[in-house]
């Protein structure tokens, strides 16, 4: 048998020094709503780059889903990667990690103070939720009590990153967009503002531990690798903002 062929895609909507290492492949995100960058375009073959400002990422997700396949898929952004020994991770060090198992993931984000439903409630719509536990309800009611258990938590896997056997990349997939086409039909974001437009994107965030513990599906978490300074006062700043909002009746805009 060969070696396993690794591919992670790189989310990117700019130009961006990417890693060299043969493991990643940058992907526009957006291409079809926007001036073509010198990447892989996520507008080409199936599709849903038209809906980038609503779903981020995922239409990197989607392209790589529908277009390619390898024998590990996985997902980072042009700012975020998992890390390695000294920077983004290698397709060496990978491999190594992916001898014990099928699943990698970013370490988790704690809020401490916010479980994983009013956090996001306190900085985007509940009814995302609300509507989003509804669908699941009526086509995954096996889900229902790990929603329940999640969302009382403080800590959640983010940034939609992750890398997976082919198998499971694709049950994933199957079972996310599922759900969040559904909830596109259901929700009238019309009013939103350009950030709280993006709510595809969030609430996929939320639902990775939902699809990884209803499936009881084993993983090793690995430290993120930011290219960029993290701005964590103001990140605190702003999070504390909305929890006071939020204790006075005052959702942030």
């Amino acid at each position: 048998m060969g070696e396993r062929s690794i591919k992670v895609f790189i989310a990117t909507h700019k130009l961006y020094e990417m890693p060299k290492d043969s493991l990643y492949l940058p992907v526009q995100a957006g291409a079809a709503l926007h001036m073509k960058l010198p990447y892989q375009s996520d507008a080409q073959g199936e599709s849903i780059s038209v809906k980038n400002p609503n779903y981020c990422e995922l239409t990197v997700l989607y392209w790589a889903w529908k277009n390619t396949s390898a024998d590990y898929m996985g997902l980072c952004h042009y700012r975020r990667y998992f890390k390695g020994a000294d920077g983004p991770i290698t397709g060496a060090e990978l491999r190594n990690v992916l001898k014990n198992v099928d699943v990698v993931l970013p370490k988790p984000r704690n809020y401490f103070i916010e479980t994983n439903y009013s956090q996001y409630i306190h900085a985007h719509h509940e009814e995302d939720l609300i509507q989003t536990k509804m669908i699941l309800q009526e086509k995954h009611p096996e889900c229902c009590e790990h929603w329940d258990r999640v969302m009382k938590r403080t800590v959640g896997h983010r940034f939609n990153m992750f890398i997976m056997k082919e198998e499971r990349f694709h049950q994933y997939c199957q079972w996310l967009f599922g759900i969040l086409f559904e909830l596109e039909k259901r929700l009238d974001i019309s009013n939103y503002s350009v950030n709280d437009a993006r709510v595809f994107g969030f609430v996929a965030e939320r639902l990775l531990d939902i699809w990884l513990e209803t499936n009881g599906i084993v993983y090793q978490e690995l430290p993120v690798y930011e290219t960029e300074k993290v701005n964590w006062l103001k990140k605190g700043s702003s999070f504390v903002v909305r929890k006071v909002r939020a204790m006075i009746g005052v959702r942030s805009k």
